[in-house]
């Protein structure tokens, strides 16, 4: 039913059980015509932006992740998976990146005046701006688990659908249409992000019962 993609980088395997904890099926895939034919779609993600931008293009999956959003399949990114998702990356940068979402990946300034850590490691707590379905049922405030030093800074202001503080307000998760990404990892965020993973699941299952078999026969 979802597939995880495989490019080479990532913690796909800690994603996929995180899904099996909460009775989702979800396989980890590099096959285009597997990822196009899902009926929802995951980008994980961690390491070098670049790196993985040059893994989406060795494994000719750049314009599958495009293809996938734009048709209206229900999207998940996390971490490094939400950062890909704007056009740029200052990582060892200016990087491109998919250009779905418009915006730049910045990097967490470090403060001489007080001890400022990078990267963002350990617990924070998340603070809902808009709703979403993968955060039904979540409180606001709930603490999830981040391990980053870079951020998105979306174009568009209504996208965003979490930001989290560390020194200051950054976004830790959007949500537009079909597609919801976060900063933070929910594979690794206990009850909270397996909540999140059921509830992506559940907008899968919704979408799919309701979606019209296609001339091919295909649902």
């Amino acid at each position: 039913m979802i597939s995880i993609i495989d490019y080479g980088m990532g913690n796909l395997r800690s994603v996929q059980k995180g899904f099996e904890k909460v009775g989702v099926s979800a396989t980890v895939t590099r096959d285009a015509q597997a990822i196009e034919s899902a009926a929802g779609v995951v980008l994980p993600g961690v390491g070098a932006y670049g790196a993985c931008m040059d893994n989406l293009r060795r494994f000719e999956l750049v314009d599958v992740v495009r293809r996938v959003v734009e048709r209206g399949t229900p999207f998940l990114g996390i971490c490094l998976g939400l950062q890909l998702l704007f056009e740029e990356s200052e990582e060892f940068g200016p990087v491109q990146g998919l250009g779905v979402l418009r915006g730049r990946v910045v990097r967490f300034r470090a403060r001489e005046d007080h001890d400022f850590r990078i990267p963002h490691m350990g617990w924070n707590q998340i603070r809902r701006q808009q709703p979403a379905a993968e955060l039904d049922g979540i409180a606001d405030d709930a603490f999830v688990y981040f391990v980053h030093s870079y951020f998105v800074e979306p174009r568009d202001p209504a996208i965003i659908a979490t930001t989290t503080d560390y020194d200051g307000e950054f976004v830790s998760a959007i949500s537009r249409d079909n597609v919801f990404a976060c900063q933070f990892h929910p594979e690794k965020s206990q009850r909270i992000g397996l909540q999140m993973l059921a509830n992506f699941g559940a907008r899968v299952e919704r979408q799919n019962t309701n979606a019209p078999a296609h001339a091919d026969g295909h649902g």
